[in-house]
């Protein structure tokens, strides 16, 4: 009863209990800033992870414009239920370039953080196109317009000199080249050398079969490539952090 008692004190009391919640909560800041100024980079830099090229980077704009993060996250958490269902959980590493991250915990739809090559990319044009003709108890809108929308990527030079002016490591040889590794990755009988050297492991395919690059091109190149950069078979946690 001494305690409830001074447990009321504190409740009754405005101000003692203003003081004492900044108090906590300075505390608590305190305990998780210090140690991040102990350590070199709080990133663990692992094999694999690369910037996205630019058709990718352009799927990936596609995706914020519609929406896409609102029903899906693409953040594994080091659960077993998770991991279990989705794969390794993920890595602050993988999420580096992303501008914004698209971590989260809103899940009407599933996780994507390891989406890539689980499905053709035939299945994607489909599920795009028509979400309950392979998924029927879906509530994902239809997109099949994307198949439309035709890009040029004139643009995504400029996107990823911005990309480059908050860390992204694009080079001034990425930028140059950015159109034609653009048309590249969609076209399976193009020259891939260039692209090939510049991002190391690309998906080069003509994703949604149809002779013109188009936002579902697009798109599906982003989704293609989540969760594919890093070979979990060889990976082993940094055991220091």
């Amino acid at each position: 009863m001494a305690f409830l008692d001074k447990h009321k004190a504190i409740e009754t009391h405005a101000t003692l209990l203003m003081v004492l919640s900044l108090l906590v909560v300075a505390i608590g800041g305190i305990v998780q800033i210090v140690p991040l100024f102990y350590l070199e980079n709080t990133i663990e830099k692992v094999e694999g992870v690369r910037p996205y090229t630019p058709l990718e980077l352009a799927g990936q704009e596609v995706y914020l414009r519609e929406g896409c993060y609102v029903c899906h996250s693409q953040m594994i958490r080091p659960m077993r239920d998770e991991v279990e269902r989705y794969g390794h959980y993920s890595l602050a590493a993988e999420s580096q370039y992303d501008h914004p991250f698209q971590w989260g915990s809103k899940r009407t739809g599933p996780d994507l953080a390891r989406v890539g090559g689980k499905y053709s990319d035939a299945w994607h044009v489909d599920h795009l196109t028509d979400p309950q003709s392979v998924v029927p108890e879906s509530v994902m809108p239809k997109y099949g317009f994307l198949s439309s929308v035709k890009l040029d990527g004139k643009y995504i030079g400029a996107r990823m000199w911005a990309s480059s002016m908050v860390g992204v490591p694009y080079t001034e040889e990425h930028i140059a080249n950015a159109v034609v590794d653009f048309a590249a990755q969609v076209d399976p009988n193009a020259d891939t050398v260039g692209l090939l050297e510049r991002y190391g492991k690309v998906n080069v395919s003509n994703f949604d079969g149809q002779p013109d690059v188009t936002e579902m091109d697009a798109l599906i190149a982003y989704l293609q490539v989540l969760g594919t950069m890093v070979d979990f078979s060889t990976f082993t946690p940094d055991a220091s952090r």
